[in-house]
């Protein structure tokens, strides 16, 4: 039975998961969206197809999507899921990291442990306060070790550990998704005029939604730090949501918790995994001031729809204008 071969491929913004999906389609019909920004494919078949080996193929797989769509992306190859994804967060400079069978255990070994795929935080505290503090020990861990520690849950945590991985790809069209970006003509610290412009950016998502009669299941904010550094973060909602306000919640929190302090910003992106408005449950609040604001929201679309994005919103966003 031949090694199966994983390619995890990330964007550097959460816009442009259908199209990367469509990308990563046209080599292989196993291929799963992940969002807000990543695509996961199976394609030991691929590379008997195309006679080439797992860096060439990714490499065209990355010039394909910068050249059809202008997707930057990262990629990671190997021999399982969690591996394939741990190399594409580490590709670096040249955008791509390949990871043998063989060279599983010195690849994962000495990461720390917080750093494996799918640990939970509270599971790496645990193992930390135990004295497990890398990949490698974990992977160590005799299996009644690993139950008393994290409980049954903990086996596959090894598992991971160990270059394991027994998920499958499920081949499936990318989420719907909506997003909008700004550029700041100079760097920005976290302040009026970041918060104002996320609360646009929020504001506009929402109209978007609620023309298509969709509502938020997920909200991802994306930075560009000015020294070129991507910060990613999603929040999933209580409830899915095309209010501007639930929007406008989930995008300040998301922002506390990059806890910026004196970083740079350059430019931002908010991006909503939208589902069907028939799958967001009508919620009623004893709230005048919310309740309100929900009646007005169609009129301010029509005129924004009418005279462009923008043209009536939240007062705050005024100072991104």
């Amino acid at each position: 039975m031949k090694q199966p071969v994983f390619f995890h491929v990330r964007l550097h913004r959460p816009d442009g998961l259908t199209e990367l999906l469509e990308v990563l389609g046209r080599f292989t019909p196993v291929a799963q969206a992940l969002p807000p920004a990543a695509v996961i494919g199976q394609m030991a078949g691929a590379l008997r197809l195309f006679n080439i080996g797992p860096a060439e193929l990714a490499l065209r797989v990355r010039i394909q999507a910068i050249a059809l769509h202008g997707l930057e992306t990262m990629a990671g190859i190997g021999p399982s899921w969690s591996v394939a994804a741990m190399a594409s967060a580490r590709a670096g400079a040249k955008g791509l990291l390949s990871v043998a069978p063989e060279e599983v255990d010195s690849f994962l070994g000495p990461l720390p442990v917080e750093d494996l795929y799918g640990i939970h935080r509270a599971q790496a505290s645990q193992l930390r306060r135990l004295g497990v503090d890398t990949i490698g020990q974990l992977a160590d861990l005799p299996t009644p070790t690993v139950m008393r520690i994290l409980g049954r849950p903990g086996l596959a945590v090894r598992e991971r550990a160990q270059g394991i991985d027994r998920r499958t790809v499920v081949p499936a069209q990318a989420v719907q998704s909506t997003s909008v970006r700004a550029d700041f003509p100079s760097d920005v610290l976290d302040g009026a005029e970041l918060r104002a412009t996320v609360l646009r950016l929020a504001a506009e998502v929402a109209m978007r939604l609620r023309s298509r009669d969709q509502a938020a299941r997920t909200v991802t904010v994306s930075l560009r730090t000015a020294d070129r550094r991507d910060l990613v973060k999603t929040r999933t909602l209580s409830a899915a949501s095309a209010h501007t306000d639930d929007l406008r919640q989930a995008v300040y929190t998301i922002l506390d918790g990059f806890e910026l302090q004196r970083a740079r910003i350059r430019r931002i992106s908010v991006a909503a995994e939208a589902v069907d408005s028939a799958q967001a449950p009508m919620q009623l609040t004893f709230d005048p001031v919310r309740e309100a604001r929900v009646r007005v929201e169609p009129v301010l679309d029509a005129l924004n729809q009418r005279y462009g994005p923008g043209t009536i919103g939240p007062a705050a966003a005024i100072a991104a204008a």
